[in-house]
């Protein structure tokens, strides 16, 4: 198990290899495809991204409701292919890394590649699961997006595999 504190550093993530098994720490954010399409329009307008993405890791995640008594309900990921429209343009903005679930366009693996960024794989099915390594979770962008908002998100030893490496090497194929 390789142990990843955020922001990623470069040089962590060079040496990550496909199908290896990693424990995140840190801050991550958690976005879906409302937030993204967000970004992408104050990016299209010149604008500033209300979160700072440089080196950072979106989570491709919208919570349940969170019973009393829990920091947040399930949170498992979401398929990230419906991400991929918003992808490269955001890695361009200094995104490092992402977590979800499934395979990623062409186009996306080649921007991975060029960017020097990493994808990351987590248990889809197991969001309750998941929701143990979460520490803090708080709405950081988009709060009348509700379940679609963009959350900070302090991990601990958050469980995933490398999906796609920094060479392209790709999990599914």
């Amino acid at each position: 198990m390789i142990k990843i504190q955020t922001p990623l550093d470069t040089k962590i993530i060079t040496r990550l290899r496909v199908g290896d098994s990693v424990e995140i720490s840190g801050t991550i954010y958690g976005a879906r495809d409302a937030a993204h399409k967000r970004f992408i329009e104050i990016l299209k307008n010149n604008g500033r991204l209300p979160i700072d993405i440089e080196n950072q890791i979106i989570y491709y995640v919208g919570p349940s409701a969170t019973p009393p008594g829990f920091i947040v309900g399930s949170c498992g990921p979401t398929t990230s292919s419906r991400m991929d429209r918003y992808t490269i343009k955001l890695l361009e903005y200094g995104l490092k890394g992402m977590i979800g679930k499934g395979i990623r366009s062409k186009n996306v693996k080649k921007a991975i590649v060029e960017h020097n960024a990493i994808y990351f794989v987590t248990y889809g099915g197991c969001g309750a699961y998941l929701s143990r390594f979460i520490r803090k979770w708080d709405i950081a962008a988009f709060p009348e997006l509700g379940p679609e908002a963009v959350y900070k998100i302090e991990v601990e030893k958050f469980p995933a595999i490398v999906g796609i490496d920094v060479k392209g090497n790709d999990i599914y194929f």
